[in-house]
């Protein structure tokens, strides 16, 4: 620890903060220090003048290596951004984020746990300024702007500083070795054990949820002494810069070099992440996106432990349920929110083409298609709880997706186009739901494939037995990040428990009320399980943490 820094005054701060995180790992009970709502956090004029005081101007840093500017994000509510953030020259860079990591491997985890916890706090006090960088970027409804972008993205990044201190206290500092040797001396050592960061960090932010997927990454390598260096998406550069200033003003703050935390904003078409992930100096990588350059990380990246979250293809079984009108409720809410631009939307909804039995009699394939279709259309109907639940589209690629799908199959439900009152150049689209047949091959190759955006199919199989093996083979070939079952029989449920713990997906069984597939809670629910196609780790775990730091033993004469 530098002579000159004292973490007293954060450890009082924080240290129940952390413990309380501690506790809620391992009981997986709901907690969070981060207040959801927005009230809690003043009347928002703020955190919007803010955000409108950053519109047009440059991003300053401080950084080194600096050797240009560039920008050009566009918001997909119609905004030009017009801003410009500092350009990084790698041979400077690195070399001076390498040059800080000392100080802070030599401060120990508590002390760079407190000092992540004040990060976080600071981050949370400007939530409001956030959440409107967040919707700019991201396209996401203001509300869940606020929400995901905040305070749950900020509660994902306690919980990753929460295991990485797990893993760094399991072994003590110090340990006094004696061995008897019977009638000679024993033999003694005096031994100290120290978390050793692997180098600097490199998280590769993503479009959609810059804040929610970016921080887990960040303050994990950040916790265990790592340094780090944020390239965000081109189009979702803001959320990230805000956190890289905070933290490096916290850093400074606190005795240790800033330039433990950077940006690295790319120029239009400049591929840096590619550039960046390929330096010997980056020894972690975190990504979160498509699954071709996460793929290619995973087999170029060879000097770093790479951790990737891609696309996944996530399946509802629908077999039988005692709640129909809750089941369609909540399948309803979970196919609009954030018009399905989320890792954990449904796409492949598997229905017995014989229909399924309900508490009201049994429906057919047909019907409940039909029903479906009515109950997202009865959600939507009212333009201000459209736009508040569905957002914009966040790039051209999800629109022309979205237009394409009725070429696919039978459209059971049509997009249709949502006017903003305050953004009119926004693209707002509704869900399209469509019927395929299972059983036709021509069907496969789009219910086989990742459709990103407001698009699901509904699957006609020939049983409930078929549906559990085309889920099986989906998981298995492609991924997913989210797998939901309805179904009133014990032997169902058994055998859709069975079939994800074998692929290694996260099952959500007979979801009616207010908790939806695609939503996960930090320090409870795992994000991703890191067993099958869809991601090559999961938020959050030991494993994690663990592979960003290594254990380094000294052994002397007692």
């Amino acid at each position: 620890m530098p002579a000159d820094l004292s973490t007293v005054p954060l450890i009082e701060r924080h240290r129940g903060t952390l413990d309380k995180a501690l506790e809620a790992v391992r009981t997986r009970e709901y907690w969070s220090p981060y207040p959801e709502h927005p009230k809690a956090y003043g009347d928002g004029e703020e955190g919007r003048a803010a955000f409108q005081a950053l519109l047009g101007r440059r991003f300053e840093l401080d950084q080194p290596g600096t050797d240009g500017w560039t920008g050009g994000e566009r918001s997909p509510y119609g905004i030009e951004l017009g801003i410009e953030y500092p350009h990084p020259d790698p041979e400077v860079l690195l070399p001076a984020m390498r040059a800080a990591m000392p100080a802070w491997r030599d401060a120990g985890p508590e002390a760079r746990a407190m000092v992540c916890l004040e990060i976080l706090a600071r981050v949370n006090a400007r939530t409001h300024e956030f959440a409107h960088a967040v919707m700019h970027t991201s396209g996401q409804a203001f509300m869940m702007a606020f929400q995901a972008g905040g305070p749950h993205a900020q509660d994902r990044g306690l919980e990753a500083v929460a295991y990485a201190y797990i893993e760094q206290v399991r072994t003590p500092e110090t340990a006094e070795w004696i061995k008897p040797q019977g009638k000679r001396d024993p033999l003694a050592l005096r031994k100290t054990f120290t978390a050793v960061p692997r180098g600097i960090g490199l998280v590769i932010g993503c479009n959609t949820f810059p804040t929610w997927n970016g921080y887990p990454g960040l303050f994990a390598s950040l916790a265990t002494g790592n340094a780090v260096l944020v390239k965000p998406h081109p189009r979702a550069v803001l959320p990230l810069a805000l956190t890289v200033a905070v933290a490096r003003e916290v850093l400074a703050e606190a005795g240790f070099a800033p330039d433990l935390v950077c940006l690295a904003a790319e120029r239009p078409g400049e591929g840096l992440a590619k550039t960046l992930a390929l330096r010997p100096e980056v020894r972690v990588i975190d990504y979160t996106g498509s699954t071709a350059f996460g793929e290619w990380l995973e087999a170029n990246a060879r000097q770093a432990q790479v951790y990737t979250e891609k696309a996944g293809v996530n399946t509802v079984v629908i077999d039988s349920t005692d709640d129909y009108r809750g089941m369609l409720s909540n399948l309803a809410f979970s196919l609009s929110l954030y018009s399905g631009q989320m890792c954990t939307t449904p796409q492949n909804l598997l229905i017995p083409r014989d229909g399924i039995a309900t508490e009201a009699g049994p429906r057919s394939y047909d019907e409940v298609v039909a029903d479906l279709a009515a109950a997202v259309d009865g959600l939507l109907g009212d333009d201000t709880r459209a736009n508040a639940l569905l957002g914009a589209l966040v790039n051209p690629d999800v629109k022309a997706r979205l237009e394409a799908a009725p070429g696919t199959g039978e459209v059971a439900l049509a997009s249709r186009s949502v006017a903003h009152p305050e953004f009119p150049q926004a693209v707002v689209r509704t869900p399209a739901l469509i019927k395929l047949d299972g059983a036709k091959p021509d069907s496969e190759a789009a219910y086989m494939s990742e459709c990103f955006g407001p698009v699901s199919f509904a699957v006609a199989v020939d049983s409930t037995s078929d549906a559990l093996e085309l889920l099986r083979r989906t998981v298995r070939e492609k991924g997913a990040m989210t797998v939901a079952g309805y179904t009133t029989s014990a032997e169902v449920e058994r055998r859709l428990e069975e079939v994800c713990w074998e692929e290694c997906a996260q099952l959500s069984l007979n979801l009616t009320g207010g908790v939806y597939v695609n939503q996960t809670a930090a320090f409870s629910d795992f994000h991703g399980s890191g067993g099958n196609p869809a991601a090559n780790a999961t938020l959050c775990d030991g494993a994690f943490v663990a592979g960003r730091f290594r254990m380094v033993e000294v052994r002397r004469p007692a």
